[in-house]
């Protein structure tokens, strides 16, 4: 652990006043004094004391935009590639990363926020917090906290340091990492502590002071995909059934609450847009939202007011997508798929997810034939695939010359759709393709009018097509990224060339040819982030790097 981080005390909540913060929620607490001098003035005040709780919330991190020009972890999978070749996001796909180069490492960043939560665990009970009588509610927010951050480390890194205290300078800081079983519990006893704490029920729940706060269901669906996590072959090398079905039994607890459901087709485009449709049904918890047109620039089409369009979808994803009239993949033979109209007749989602070529956005077809106004070779953002990502975007916001027209977007971190597919995931891996498996599934596929799955499927063809459901439905959203690691696939799917599509118009004829784009690496090591250098060289004893790095 970095030592600097873990004895370091957030004396000031000012930062609150400089972050974007949504007006409905409890994260526009309006704190100005940036002059709290000691530990103190923070215990001593209601005000402060809450405050402190809130920026433990920032913790919990953005994904849009993870290095200021536009990468996303999609694009460091077999989801997408991205427009500027120099990425730094490219170090996941061609070997190049390791303990002195890495990208998107929290390391330090959760230990920091671990240390914030686990000080106001220890500080909130004798604070001047009025009435006290809401003291364990926010000690069961700053449970799941905890249990969060522990979270993002074990699924970067395995094998972690717990902390289940704030540390000082005077404690032994070279500590031996806790094994995966070790972390996993206690995250499911903290995620066990806030569901019995916080308030009942889900974000609709939630007064409007209150929405974006940590609920029962949040608590619930964090435990439900740690054990996933555990249960998966990553974690599970001897396929231990109970812990699938304990994976199985905690997604149910959430759904049996009957406290989210999913949107409909018309209104899943605006899931992630809270200008719209704020709080929704189908988000368990989100971030802080932020009010800009950042993602909109960085990923819209280049014919588009200069936007930079990073995010380019691959041929693979685009493949994923059933036939809409069949319900069936496109590499079966009776499917319908036609490749000289590849577009027609697909899953809803590919639309909804995608921009493809013809495509109607901001009020036009997008062209990305060659030579049409958004495939533009000469333009160092052009799409390296022929698509570009559509999924979070809002077709209402501007970025080009006038005035600026923003979004209210969170990013969300759980929503009523994965917990269906981890339910269905866990169950089908206890107990084989019941009834219950295929209900959770054709529930997703029926909102957008998809057939369902066909019935008598085995344990294994059910096993895919969860996979596939899951790289369709939860693209964009970093999902892949971990679980073809937790399903210790990545020599399969991520060891191999990604392609995309050329298309050649010639008048009203348009020809497809699938091209190479680029070559990925996967290795065996890269199921798990290195260690830092920096941190090694703090703990020498006993933190040890993971294998292979």
């Amino acid at each position: 652990m970095t030592m600097k981080k873990i004895v370091s005390i957030l004396f000031s909540v000012g930062m609150l006043s400089t972050l974007v913060a949504c007006k409905d929620d409890f994260l526009s607490f309006d704190f100005t004094d940036g002059n709290i001098r000691d530990e103190t003035e923070i215990w001593s005040s209601d005000r402060n004391a809450r405050g402190f709780l809130s920026n433990v919330y920032f913790g919990t991190f953005n994904r849009y935009n993870l290095d200021g020009n536009g990468s996303m972890f999609s694009q460091a999978t077999d989801e997408a590639v991205n427009s500027n070749l120099s990425s730094n996001i490219n170090i996941f796909n061609n070997d190049t990363w390791g303990s002195l180069r890495t990208n998107d490492d929290q390391y330090a960043n959760m230990y920091d926020y671990l240390r914030r939560a686990n000080i106001f665990l220890e500080k909130a009970g004798e604070s001047a917090i009025n009435p006290a009588s809401d003291i364990p509610r926010l000690r069961g927010e700053a449970f799941f906290l905890r249990a969060m951050f522990h979270f993002e480390l074990m699924r970067r890194y395995g094998p972690i340091v717990l902390a289940t205290r704030s540390y000082t300078l005077a404690d032994n800081l070279d500590l031996p990492r806790n094994t995966v079983e070790e972390v996993v519990a206690h995250i499911v006893r903290d995620c066990d502590s806030a569901a019995v704490m916080v308030a009942p029920g889900g974000l609709v729940d939630q007064a409007a002071g209150d929405k974006g706060r940590v609920s029962q269901t949040a608590a619930l669906a964090l435990k439900a995909r740690t054990l996933l996590y555990a249960a998966s072959p990553l974690n599970n090398p001897t396929g231990d059934v109970a812990r699938w079905q304990q994976a199985a039994d905690a997604a149910r607890a959430v759904m049996v609450l009957n406290k989210h459901s999913l949107l409909t087709q018309a209104q899943l485009p605006n899931l992630w847009n809270y200008g719209s449709l704020a709080y929704n049904n189908e988000v368990i918890f989100a971030s802080q939202t932020d009010n800009n047109n950042t993602l909109e620039l960085n990923n819209a089409p280049v014919g588009y007011d200069g936007a930079r369009g990073r995010t380019n979808p691959t041929q693979e994803l685009v493949d994923a997508f059933d036939v809409r009239s069949t319900g069936k993949p496109i590499t079966d033979p009776t499917s319908g798929y036609n490749p000289a109209n590849p577009y027609n007749d697909r899953d809803p989602r590919l639309g909804l997810f995608i921009i493809v070529n013809g495509a109607s956005f901001k009020g036009r077809p997008v062209e990305i034939f060659e030579g049409g106004r958004d495939n533009v070779p000469t333009n160092v953002n052009n799409t390296k695939t022929g698509y570009y990502m559509r999924k979070f975007m809002s077709e209402s916001a501007f970025w080009g010359v006038g005035t600026a027209i923003n979004v209210r977007r969170p990013w969300v971190i759980f929503r009523y759709a994965e917990v269906l597919l981890n339910y269905a995931e866990a169950l089908n891996e206890a107990q084989g393709p019941v009834a219950d498996v295929y209900t959770a599934v054709n529930q997703i596929r029926s909102r957008v009018g998809m057939p369902a799955l066909p019935a008598g499927l085995t344990k294994d063809q059910m096993r895919e097509r969860i996979q596939k459901e899951r790289q369709v439905e939860l693209c964009f959203e970093d999902h892949r990224f971990y679980d073809v690691r937790r399903w210790r696939k990545g020599e399969q799917l991520f060891n191999r060339p990604v392609t995309g599509m050329r298309i050649v118009r010639n008048g009203t004829t348009l020809t497809y040819i699938r091209f190479q784009v680029e070559n990925r690496i996967f290795s065996e090591k890269m199921y798990r982030f290195p260690i830092p250098q920096a941190e090694l060289n703090r703990a020498p004893r006993n933190l040890k790097q993971n294998p292979g790095w």
